[in-house]
């Protein structure tokens, strides 16, 4: 799971509705072996990550900053500047500039603190626009799904992958069949769907979109924002949608045995994860119960 600083406070809990019945649940297939630790790097001939130092339960080893640029261009691209840190600007710019390199765009995932804090200041410290679904600061909030973006070379789609956040894209970088998946996916464990923000009916049309994406072989490698990159993408987003049913099955499981608040219900369905994601935790299980109950 991934929060952020800045996500929303948990109103207090109301009872729990009660919820029908799911289909069965298909197997939860595991997730591929990743490294234990993960580090500012290369990942394919377009893409190099620049880690933030921003580790934590939430964020994993810290934020990917992604410097885009085409093979023999003097323009780059920066995806999620991250958080406000000026030994990592530094990082970025320096990546994103070599030589007589220019940066010619700055793009947003979402508007998380961990991903967007910085994102104004960077985009006027190197003169590029930002781009973003929700517009932060001077930027604009003109992405749409299926915009295609092209800079010096590096073409990219727009893909609309809201639920983790109602804002949330996207980015499919075609000529590495390569997805920046910001938080939908993490390149450890799984994501919180941030409700209210996030919704879990969005959040399963957005992993069912990038598993069809997969399926056609448009993508086969996640570029995620925490955690190394995933080069088995299928897989994982096989796992992702699994996982999700398995939890809804869990959650209305916990109900039927008399969990009436969504923090019992956290305390039953996430009994196995650190009690520091507790409160991230009843953000998705607010979600789930709003989905299960939709259901019915």
């Amino acid at each position: 799971m991934s929060a952020q600083p800045g996500m929303p406070s948990v109103p207090p809990s109301p009872s729990v509705p009660p919820v029908p019945l799911l289909p069965s649940v298909p197997s939860v297939p595991p997730l591929p072996a990743v490294p234990a630790t993960w580090n500012s790097r290369r990942v394919t001939e377009r893409a190099e990550c620049i880690l933030a130092p921003n580790p934590g339960v939430m964020t994993l080893d810290g934020t990917n900053t992604w410097v885009l640029r085409e093979p023999g261009s003097s323009t780059s691209v920066v995806v999620d500047p991250g958080p406000l840190d000026a030994g990592h600007l530094h990082r970025v710019r320096a990546a994103a500039t070599p030589g007589d390199t220019r940066v010619g765009l700055v793009l947003l995932t979402h508007d998380h603190a961990d991903h967007a804090e910085a994102a104004v200041e960077f985009a006027e410290l190197v003169g590029a626009p930002l781009r973003a679904v929700r517009a932060i600061g001077a930027g604009h909030d003109d992405l749409s799904d299926g915009d295609r973006l092209s800079v010096s070379g590096l073409d990219l789609v727009v893909i609309t992958t809201p639920g983790h956040t109602a804002d949330s894209v996207s980015f499919l970088l075609p000529a590495d069949t390569a997805l920046l998946t910001g938080d939908t996916v993490l390149g450890r464990g799984t994501s919180v769907v941030a409700w209210p923000d996030g919704e879990l009916t969005a959040y399963l049309e957005s992993l069912e979109r990038i598993a069809a994406l997969c399926g056609t072989g448009a993508v086969t490698h996640v570029l995620p924002g925490h955690g190394p990159d995933l080069p088995d993408a299928s897989t994982v987003l096989a796992h992702y949608l699994a996982h999700r049913f398995e939890r809804l099955e869990q959650v209305r499981a916990a109900v039927a045995a008399g969990a009436r608040t969504p923090r019992e219900v956290v305390e039953v369905v996430y009994a196995d994860v650190p009690r520091a994601v507790w409160g991230a935790a009843e953000l998705s299980v607010r979600a789930q119960l709003a989905y299960l109950e939709g259901q019915g």
